[in-house]
């Protein structure tokens, strides 16, 4: 019997409607003016970004992994366009942003979306302080004003205009959720500052001042790119990075507010949906984009849980576009920035000043240093990707540290070495100096039972040690050995040779006595 939609796209069954429907229209006023600008950053046509939040926002949010999650036209992946836009054009641009679909779809048909897993907390702690440190920062740049060409901070009754009215917008957002809770208190923060520039006829800056929303439906449009290797081998680079980029913040984000939520996210078939969002990008003049954490916590704080927000956001954006554009172009930044400090604020992991000192070191020191490489060089890959390796290269060295071994002669006279942690190309030197072989007797035992061989650095170890044993003529024996080491050892018979024997005192036992060097 075939499933109904909703559990075909895993539509909840009990949707808070008015939730949905208000963090909706809040994520949509959040999302516009952060797409216009990173257009205009990239020297995209400010349509572009407004195209990939209702693209991204829609297909994600229909077909992604994580309900709750809120796709757009984000900064992170725009920020790599930026050279090829500069150098080739829009077309390049349209190319690579489809390329970088196919290469996002890729990685979740293969089911590589798991590997997420793989970045510890203190990771996470960085890149979400990080990112909430960019997000503030960057509403910064709403005190400026630009007279011929020139940015300068605003001075005098502009200036307090805006801090007046960003701190009402501030003020309403925290006062509110103490009196109710029936609607979304930056939503609230916005009408009700709209409506007081409106009434007083405050002169601040409004949407209109970054650009015009105004616009027709986006049109299919193939990239007018010559289909060559030369044009792959230009738009191949910049694909592959943005794919990585955004695959990287969608799926971190995912992991968020999986924890938030305390529900469980599908990484693989967000990173399909991703894919397929970017390519429906590249084909109708999007610049495209991926989960932007700043708006998916948005929405979350407004009490969205379903996909019903996404697609109410992402429609209302295309409405905007199509009909209300004269409304909102009048919508004063000052209200969106205040909503997006508070969003910064409560991004920041407070809870890991807290832990600091009780964090192990290597744990601050990767925290901090994802942290200042988000926010330094605003490439969230790199500084992930910096952290896992860095965290990686430390776990090395900690378990390099604990290999031990317990000696004991038995009763026959046969000395037996029992080895505690992996054997490694990191515990290698470690391990060998455990051996005595000039004063041990003729049968020496290595058992493995609180150990294991993981990888060819460990093998050709096992094959010096035991060359060493038979040129000082005593015969060396591996036990205990578990089903993964046996069938590396095995797969290394190429290379040297490999006795197995069923050995009465041990459940398996290894015998290397005509190893022949690598």
């Amino acid at each position: 019997m075939p499933r109904p939609i909703f559990q075909l796209f895993d539509f909840n069954t009990k949707i808070n409607y008015k939730n949905e429907i208000l963090a909706g229209l809040t994520v949509a006023m959040t999302m516009m003016p952060e797409s216009l600008s990173f257009a205009i950053l990239a020297g995209l046509p400010p349509l572009s970004g407004l195209y990939a939040a209702f693209i991204m926002g829609l297909i994600t949010s229909i077909f992604g992994g994580r309900p709750g999650l809120i796709s757009g036209g984000a900064g992170a992946t725009v920020v790599v366009l930026i050279a090829l836009m500069q150098s080739h054009g829009i077309e390049y641009v349209f190319g690579a942003v489809a390329l970088a679909g196919v290469f996002q779809i890729v990685v979740g048909l293969c089911k590589l979306g798991k590997f997420i897993r793989l970045v510890p907390q203190s990771v996470m702690y960085g890149f979400v302080n990080g990112l909430a440190i960019i997000i503030f920062t960057a509403q910064l740049s709403q005190f400026k004003v630009v007279n011929n060409g020139v940015s300068s901070w605003m001075q005098g009754t502009p200036l307090f205009i805006m801090i007046g009215l960003v701190a009402l917008t501030i003020l309403i957002t925290l006062l509110l959720p103490k009196i109710t809770k029936a609607v979304p208190s930056s939503l609230v923060a916005i009408i009700v500052v709209f409506l007081v520039v409106i009434i007083f006829k405050i002169d601040t800056r409004t949407v209109q001042d970054i650009a015009s929303v105004g616009g027709g439906f986006p049109k299919f449009h193939i990239p007018a790119i010559p289909l060559n290797l030369e044009t792959l081998y230009i738009i191949a680079p910049y694909a592959l990075i943005m794919a990585g980029v955004g695959l990287t913040e969608g799926l971190l984000t995912l992991n968020l507010v999986d924890e938030i939520t305390n529900t469980k996210g599908n990484s693989n078939r967000e990173s399909i949906a991703q894919g397929a969002a970017n390519i429906t990008n590249g084909f109708f003049t999007g610049m495209g984009g991926c989960p932007m954490i700043a708006q998916t916590l948005v929405n979350i704080s407004a009490g969205a849980r379903a996909r019903l927000s996404g697609i109410i956001a992402s429609l209302t954006i295309l409405f905007i576009i199509l009909f209300a554009y004269p409304i909102i172009d009048k919508v004063p930044l000052a209200a969106l920035t205040g909503v997006m400090f508070m969003v910064a604020i409560g991004t920041f992991e407070w809870v890991s000043l807290r832990l600091i000192n009780k964090m192990p070191k290597q744990d601050i020191f990767v925290g901090i240093t994802v942290a200042v490489i988000t926010v330094w060089l605003h490439n969230l890959a790199l500084a992930v990707l910096i952290g896992v390796v860095i965290s990686a290269l430390v776990f090395a060295w900690e378990s390099a540290k604990r290999i031990r071994a317990n000696k004991y002669i038995d009763e026959d006279g046969i000395k037996h070495y029992e080895i505690y942690g992996p054997l490694f190309f990191g515990s290698v030197t470690s391990f060998l100096e455990k051996f005595e072989i000039e004063n041990d007797p003729s049968i020496v035992y290595i058992s493995f039972k609180e150990s294991r061989v993981s990888d060819m650095s460990g093998i050709d170890a096992l094959n010096k040690l035991t060359e060493k044993y038979r040129k000082a003529g005593k015969q060396l024996k591996l036990t205990h050995l578990s089903a993964d080491c046996i069938q590396l050892l095995k797969n290394a018979e190429g290379i040297i040779e490999v006795n197995i024997l069923e050995d009465p005192t041990y459940r398996v036992a290894f015998e290397h006595e005509k190893l022949k060097p690598l």
